[in-house]
């Protein structure tokens, strides 16, 4: 398949490191042309304005798991339009709380419209080496990741030490005993996977996808016009976090606007490039995605949260 496009795909818990890992990836690969599709579980996407680089082909497919019968046929779909893009590479980065057990069902149906455009090359599971070994006790997806993976990368390792990093890699092995793990901080890797055979040894037959319109999170979006401290946002978010899998966005502080990444309780805000809305002012909307574990409940704590913390108007949709 001498001109057929690699294919890679990203998965891995909801704050493993997926989006940087990718980003750091784009860089590496600046001179060649390079398409992404990137998969968010909110109706807003926050990576896809992260990773777009001048001359990238990016595809954003939101409000759900590209491998849920909902999000399938878009997925298809987008990968046939990325195919007539003369790629050399194409990345999908899935939704932290998909399954891909049945990414070899989508991949037939891309074939069966383009021929064999495609040279799958494995899917790459990031690991969040600080909150993995409490993941994998509740959730099934993270099971499900690593079990249909080709290259496990454990990512923070520079949070853990090398006892937990044991456990870790115990654990993956009691999950998937062929796949290779690799180790890395801050999503930065050796990529001399790009020049092997991740699939090598294809061990794991398509399954269904525990992905369903039926067991899909609630996910909601805050938006906000105005301008708050570090302090009252952090306070608002520890009120919330305990209950959602994930919180992140765009926020205007005062310092600008910063990008605010949540996973469990711990909060990350880094200084963000101007962000699509905004003028060089300053002017823009603030948004933030949460992803919930307990339901459509998370809704009243959110509003009456926000209306005793910050006491300014904000949607919620």
């Amino acid at each position: 398949m001498a001109n057929s496009i690699n294919l890679y795909l990203l998965t891995g818990f909801l704050g493993a490191g997926k989006t940087t890992f990718l980003t750091n990836m784009l860089n590496k690969l600046s001179q060649e042309k390079v398409g992404v599709i990137m998969n968010e579980f909110g109706k807003i996407g926050i990576d896809g304005q992260i990773i777009k680089k001048d001359g990238m082909e990016l595809i954003e497919i939101n409000k759900g798991s590209i491998f849920c019968s909902c999000l399938k046929i878009s997925f298809a779909q987008a990968m046939i339009e990325m195919s007539d893009q003369s790629l050399k590479y194409l990345f999908v980065e899935s939704s932290g709380l998909a399954d891909p057990s049945n990414i070899g069902e989508v991949l037939r149906g891309v074939e069966a419209v383009k021929g064999n455009v495609y040279d799958y090359k494995g899917a790459i599971c990031l690991v969040d080496a600080l909150h993995f070994l409490d993941q994998i006790e509740d959730l099934e997806t993270v099971e499900r990741q690593l079990k249909h993976c080709h290259l496990v990368v454990i990512n923070k390792t520079d949070l853990v030490d090398e006892k937990i990093l044991s456990n870790i890699k115990n654990r993956i092995r009691e999950i998937n005993s062929k796949v290779e793990i690799q180790e890395c901080s801050f999503g930065e890797l050796s990529y001399d996977f790009l020049s092997e055979d991740l699939i090598k040894n294809q061990w794991m037959e398509d399954e269904e996808t525990t992905n369903t319109p039926e067991s899909k999170p609630k996910s909601l979006n805050l938006t906000f016009h105005g301008q708050i401290t570090k302090e009252k946002l952090t306070e608002f978010i520890n009120s919330v976090s305990e209950h959602s899998y994930r919180i992140k966005g765009f926020f205007k502080l005062q310092d600008g606007f910063n990008q605010v990444d949540v996973v469990n309780r711990k909060i990350d805000y880094k200084l963000a490039p101007l962000v699509e809305g905004e003028s060089l002012s300053g002017e823009g909307e603030s948004q933030l995605v949460f992803i919930s574990k307990i339901g459509p409940n998370i809704i009243k704590l959110i509003i009456d949260n926000w209306k005793t913390i910050i006491g300014q108007q904000m949607k919620l949709r």
